[in-house]
């Protein structure tokens, strides 16, 4: 992918690029609908991202280059407008991280990127972590992992519209090579989590997508909010399944449901983190199928086909437990899997969900990979 960014930004430039910058998707282990509610999440970084090839300018012109998309966008840093697009997300890093009081320098760039789309792969975030990576090292900007992290959510939620977490931010950001990362969504205190012994991660695609800022995403916020409130906490976060189910008498059951599940998810996060510290697969494995059936069941963000491939997964020997990954509603789901039996495992998923569904599937089997990285080609 390297060089086939940098022959792109050589052919629409005329110039070659001084600087790549890498940052990767993510696939979210457990934790979902957490972050949002400063809960724990259990991420990894994965080897599949978005790679940024640049060049700094000496004014404050972008002329930003997609690959995928074959555009080539030409704006100013002291012109932003909100419009829609795959340039709202650098307009809006850029945007956050003048908001944050940096001054930034224009770039050419060209971008490539084998993250699925709409997958829930955090696609977004890895654009978002590599224009920021870009924008930092262009302007002669420190890189610090967490306020980097923060501007790029600041992007999302307030320019693109979207209002996740910053567990997809942080992830791309700080990931860890052969680790998982136990984030803090309240403290955004790291942890990298080793992997049990002869394990691998499978992220298993759907065929289908759905499209967050036109789900019911930012219903299921919503409603967190305002269970909350009626508990009288700051936060889902700051209730225990008991203080929960002693008010459950002044929610909805729909709003009593949504919280059970994130109060619950919570636990199951941090029991999760030590089976990994105690390379219990089998324990770990277990957690991600409960989580699956608190998603499907409590949070009702599930589908008719995550739910065939959850089942398909389980049902193979191979796999200790299989879940429903990011915001649901089509996507993917995320496996933990005997790294020894990945090839049967795969195809046998695939037949079978195709026998169940009609629909063609794709296995990708996921390294946990290290976050957004620079490098300098001067003399490459």
């Amino acid at each position: 992918m390297e060089h086939q960014v940098i022959d792109a930004f050589r052919k629409q430039f005329a110039e070659d690029p001084t600087h790549i910058a890498f940052a990767p998707g993510r696939v979210n282990l457990i934790g979902g609908h957490t972050d949002y509610n400063e809960g724990f999440v259990l991420p990894a970084a994965i080897d599949r991202g978005m790679w940024l090839a640049f060049r700094p300018r000496t004014d404050r012109v972008m002329r930003l280059y997609s690959v995928n998309f074959d555009r080539e966008i030409h704006l100013s840093l002291d012109y932003l407008t909100q419009g829609r697009g795959w340039q709202e997300y650098p307009k809006g890093v850029a945007w956050a991280l003048e908001e944050h009081g940096y001054r930034l320098r224009g770039i050419d760039a060209a971008v490539v990127g084998n993250v699925p789309r709409g997958a829930g792969l955090s696609s977004s975030a890895a654009l978002e972590m590599a224009f920021a990576r870009a924008f930092a090292a262009a302007s002669d900007i420190e890189w610090q992992i967490v306020p980097m992290a923060q501007a790029a959510q600041q992007a999302e939620n307030e320019w693109v519209g979207l209002n996740c977490g910053i567990m997809d931010q942080l992830a791309s950001a700080a990931g860890r090579r052969d680790y998982a990362l136990l984030i803090d969504c309240r403290t955004l205190d790291l942890e990298p989590v080793p992997l049990p012994p002869h394990t691998a991660i499978a992220v298993l695609d759907t065929g289908t997508r759905r499209s967050l800022t036109d789900s019911a995403y930012n219903n299921r916020r919503a409603a967190c909010e305002a269970a909350a409130a009626r508990c009288g906490v700051h936060t889902l976060r700051d209730l225990t399944p008991e203080q929960l189910e002693a008010r459950r008498g002044i929610l909805s059951d729909e709003l009593y449901r949504r919280a059970r599940h994130v109060v619950t998810e919570n636990e199951r996060v941090l029991r999760a983190a030590e089976a990994a510290r105690s390379s219990d697969a089998e324990r770990f494995g277990a957690l991600i199928n409960a989580s699956h059936a608190s998603l499907r069941d409590d949070y009702e963000v599930s589908s008719a086909a995550l739910n065939a491939m959850a089942g398909c997964a389980v049902g193979h020997d191979a796999c200790y437990g299989a879940r429903l990954t990011g915001a649901g509603f089509g996507g993917c789901c995320v496996a933990l899997i005997d790294s020894r039996r990945a090839s049967s495992f795969a195809s046998a998923v695939q037949m079978c969900y195709t026998n169940q569904t009609t629909l063609e599937s794709q296995v990708i089997l996921c390294l946990p990979s290290d976050g957004a990285t620079l490098k300098d080609l001067h003399g490459v």
